[in-house]
């Protein structure tokens, strides 16, 4: 039976398993997917014999997606527009290639809570690695503009510059923002620790659809934030985890599994 498995370091905490078996039960698909702690030392002798085994592919988390890029034999486009690769894929010929599949996860779950990105203005919060992931698919759909903002301005600089070729994107600090954004995701991990990023709550207007890449079981500090500033809408993470993993799930079984009946599951499981 084909063997499949999330890697990262710690990794108990991970809702991948439960996704992707329910995905094969879904589709009919006969393989295994299990959560799989790789030594922080040796990341790259795991994944060896994982492919020496029975893995067919996997998906890669915290702290091991710069590792994975560099493991990956080939990369896909937007993984190497990402720098970073969160599924890997064995093929027939025994070619390992590398993808990533978080920004079409996050699309996806846009355009399934119907946010119109074509023409947008779009404010990303946050320039690191969970932020560079996105902002390809991001700009794949035509926005008006997409707006960086980080702490840092020169790590914002440097993503702009990164992605300029593939579309209209700029770099500012969070006190250099102002005027109406149609979208605001915020990819900072700042609601893990109930903060907000520092942005004026005159960026939120009623029609601002606001989006937190982090999820828990009650509204994130971010959107719960948002909310009390009056966006008509707020939606966390738990969908674009779904939604990436669906896309890695395509990759692997040439099947693309309903996300929606998956993140329904999860939803519920999370209020328990």
């Amino acid at each position: 039976m084909d063997h499949y498995a999330v890697f990262g370091n710690p990794i108990k905490h991970s809702k991948s398993p439960f996704i992707h078996t329910l995905f094969a039960t879904q589709t009919a698909q006969q393989m295994v997917y299990n959560a799989i702690e790789a030594p922080l030392d040796d990341f790259k002798g795991t994944l060896d014999v994982f492919f020496a085994g029975q893995g067919k592919g996997c998906n890669i988390t915290v702290p091991f997606k710069e590792q994975a890029f560099k493991y990956a034999q080939q990369l896909t486009e937007r993984a190497t527009l990402a720098g970073a690769v969160n599924t890997l894929k064995l093929t027939d010929d025994g070619l390992i290639i590398g993808d990533n599949t978080d920004g079409a996860g996050l699309v996806l779950d846009l355009k399934n809570n119907h946010v119109t990105l074509k023409n947008a203005r779009i404010l990303l919060l946050g320039a690191g690695g969970a932020a560079r992931g996105v902002c390809g698919p991001l700009l794949a759909e035509m926005p008006k503009q997409l707006v960086i903002a980080n702490r840092t301005h020169s790590k914002a600089q440097t993503l702009a510059a990164t992605f300029t070729p593939v579309g209209e994107i700029t770099a500012c600090k969070f006190e250099q923002l102002s005027g109406h954004f149609d979208l605001i995701i915020n990819s900072t991990s700042a609601s893990l620790d109930g903060k907000i990023p520092p942005i004026s709550p005159d960026l939120i207007h009623p029609e601002t659809a606001v989006y937190d890449m982090m999820y828990s079981a009650q509204a994130t500090a971010f959107n719960s934030w948002a909310k009390e500033q009056g966006s008509r809408l707020v939606i966390d993470g738990l969908g674009m985890l779904v939604g990436q993993a669906a896309e890695s799930f395509a990759i692997w079984r040439a099947i693309k599994p309903s996300a929606k009946q998956v993140l329904n599951e999860l939803r519920h499981n999370l209020a328990l």
